[in-house]
């Protein structure tokens, strides 16, 4: 997926939506992933979908060398490929703060106007508050 399309069906999802972007050489990104799928299946319940967007390249993605891998660590959530290769282009489409570091995380509530950006690891306990404060936002 390109970012300008990602990000219009961002805008357009229903209850809260965590897009975390990460890739497979990305320790940090590796390491939070299953609380991240984990506490995310917690709130189901409040319309919270994750979706994981890798960075990973093209030729990995196309190789099947990334499927395998998110078989491998028996990850279930949505995932998607990043096919950009311009941080200077698609980062500022995103979050005009983004450096292109990784992990980052948007957390968005389209019905409430709720946007949030982290350029940063997520603990399990940051993750629930930013979720908590999502579900609590009002328009």
């Amino acid at each position: 997926m390109k970012m300008p399309e990602l990000v219009q069906h961002y805008k357009q999802a229903k209850g809260i939506l965590v897009v975390n972007f990460w890739s497979t050489w990305c320790p940090p990104c590796i390491e939070e992933i299953p609380h991240f799928i984990d506490i995310t299946n917690q709130y189901k319940k409040d319309s919270v979908q994750l979706w994981l967007v890798s960075q990973d390249t093209k030729k990995l993605y196309e190789s099947g060398a990334l499927q395998q891998y998110v078989q491998q660590k028996k990850w279930k959530a949505n995932m998607l490929w990043l096919n950009e290769t311009n941080a200077d282009y698609y980062c500022p489409l995103l979050d005009a703060r983004w450096s292109g570091a990784i992990p980052a995380t948007v957390i968005i509530r389209p019905s409430t106007g709720y946007y949030e950006f982290y350029e940063e690891s997520l603990s399990k306990e940051a993750l629930r508050s930013a979720i908590q404060k999502a579900i609590n936002s009002v328009k």
